[in-house]
This record gives C-alpha cells, sequence and structure tokens, in this order.
C-alpha cells in the first residue's frame, strides 16, 4: 500500500538517500554514527534549505525520521543530523514494494 507520508516526490527522494547511506538509526536514544549530514542530504536530494526541513518535518511527525543537531561555538557551526527509524524503513520498503507491484502490472 502506497503511503501517503512518503509519497511526494521529495519525501520519497529523502527516504531512498537516507537508506542508500545506511543512514538508518537502530531507535536507541543513543546515536550511532548512522545519520546523514543535513547540508549532505540537502545537496543529494537537490532542495533548499526550507524545502528540506519542511519535508523532514512532516516524515519526522510521521515518526519516519530523526533528527539530532551538534551544538557549535556559533549557530553557523551546528550541525544536524538525520536517519531514517526502523519504523520509517519499514515504511520506505513497503513503499517501494507497491510501486513495484503498480509498475509491474
Amino acid at each position: 500500500m502506497l503511503d501517503p507520508v512518503i509519497h511526494p516526490l521529495g519525501r520519497l527522494r529523502i527516504c531512498a538517500t537516507l537508506r542508500s547511506v545506511g543512514a538508518v538509526n537502530n531507535g536507541g536514544e543513543v546515536w550511532t554514527g548512522t545519520e546523514m549530514k543535513f547540508s549532505a542530504l540537502r545537496d543529494a536530494v537537490g532542495l533548499s534549505d526550507a524545502s528540506l526541513s519542511k519535508q523532514l518535518t512532516a516524515l519526522e511527525n510521521a515518526g519516519y525520521v530523526r533528527r539530532h543537531r551538534d551544538y557549535g561555538v556559533m549557530r553557523s557551526l551546528d550541525v544536524v543530523w538525520v536517519s531514517l527509524t526502523p519504523s520509517g524503513l519499514k515504511a520506505f520498503e513497503e513503499h517501494v514494494a507497491a510501486l513495484r507491484e503498480i509498475a509491474e502490472g
């Protein structure tokens, strides 16, 4: 079944990119080094900062992604990390399977 949260192209690209680089959090509160920098994700999916942030908020509200901020000495040196949650990975894989089923007829 298609997931209406993931279905918009920008969100699908975000999930696909996070999945492809292995940025999948194990579901715990401890960050494990399996995140992707916001700036790298932005560049990979071709969205502006504002648009990426908006799409991430929708995915975050659904429990599909997590964001974590490492604070620098100044705000401009902060780094935001993004990863798929286990439920986000499951939802993405089910969405892709539904797309394949549609495509195969």
